[in-house]
């Protein structure tokens, strides 16, 4: 049962996508002939006005790229991070819509160092940067609004879904937002209804495999939400344990150093982001876990490579995973 302040999230959510639903249904005929338009943006850089739906967005932000595309924004380039890596393809875009940038035709700004002539070489009409993270490119928010409007979104502390709602009303894509949310819902509680969970809590994190730490997620970040919307509880993580934060001030992960592992992830079933099952064995192998409860009792899951950023994409992908999991086991 989802109580006190995650049920007030859970309903500010649906409350907020019902008004979005409405709101695009009785706009969609103006927007469709290019009224509602100018229109103000509250952004963490204070309020943004747009004079007209974009056509042509630039999204500095490889994390964002894919809510974008989920929506059909018009995104014509898109930062990448390093190329042929076990989150992204051969052009740097992530795994899990790297093949829809494709048919779209976006181009790729660059990889990895952000390059505000690069931006300005796409002569966009709406620029996207994100607030923290490693694919930000704050530092360059200065220039890159004398070259275009310029959203500065913080993704580290929403869901897919929160960010959805926001690049749909930034865009003029409300009712594709709306409706992606929707059939999403549905999907999730589907998956929801059917799965038998494994014992509770659980820990949810990235595994460094050099064995020297793990990035564990909050409630905040976009996998936490998830998992405890479709039911799973989050195990607590002991402040003594807790070590640097890195990325700029995120809420979304708490890191834990090597020494602190065994107790910092307290979890009675672990599930392991970016990972497959070759990391799940990894871990196994790790003498300073074998003793632990989860991994004793073969209580460990690999989530897919394509977790670390969860969008409209991986998020599906992820719920794949978790239905080929747990569903499996209640039969």
């Amino acid at each position: 049962m989802v109580t006190g302040a995650k049920a007030t999230i859970n309903a500010g959510l649906a409350a907020i996508l019902l008004g979005v639903i409405a709101w695009a249904a009785a706009l969609g005929p103006v927007l469709a002939a290019d009224e509602g338009w100018p229109r103000t943006i509250q952004t963490l850089k204070g309020p943004l006005k747009l004079e007209r739906a974009p056509q042509r967005i630039v999204s500095t932000s490889v994390t964002l790229t894919g809510t974008l595309l989920a929506i059909n924004a018009p995104v014509i380039a898109s930062g990448a991070t390093h190329p042929n890596s076990r989150i992204a393809d051969g052009q740097g875009f992530l795994t899990q819509w790297g093949d829809i940038a494709r048919q779209r035709q976006v181009s790729v700004l660059y990889q990895s160092l952000p390059n505000a002539e690069a931006v300005a070489a796409n002569a966009p009409d709406l620029i996207i940067i994100a607030a923290t993270g490693g694919d930000s490119a704050l530092a360059l928010y200065d220039q890159l609004s004398v070259i275009a409007p310029t959203l500065l979104i913080n993704y580290d502390d929403k869901s897919w879904q929160q960010l959805a709602v926001q690049l749909g009303e930034a865009t003029g894509h409300e009712l594709d937002a709306a409706n992606t949310i929707s059939a999403f819902e549905q999907r999730v509680s589907k998956v929801k209804a059917s799965m038998t969970l494994p014992p509770q809590p659980v820990s949810a994190f990235v595994y460094q495999e050099d064995g020297k730490g793990a990035n564990l997620w909050t409630s905040a970040s976009a996998q936490g939400r998830l998992l405890e919307e479709l039911g799973f509880s989050l195990a607590p993580v002991p402040e003594s344990v807790r070590g640097n934060h890195s990325m700029g001030q995120r809420k979304d992960i708490v890191q834990i150093g090597g020494e602190n592992m065994a107790s910092g992830l307290a979890g009675n079933t672990w599930l392991l982001f970016s990972a497959d099952q070759s990391s799940v064995e990894a871990l196994k192998k790790n003498r300073f876990l074998a003793q632990q409860p989860a991994v004793r009792r073969q209580h460990v899951y690999a989530m897919g490579k394509d977790t670390f950023r969860l969008d409209y994409y991986s998020a599906g992908n992820l719920l794949d995973r978790l239905e080929a999991q747990f569903v499996r086991q209640s039969h």
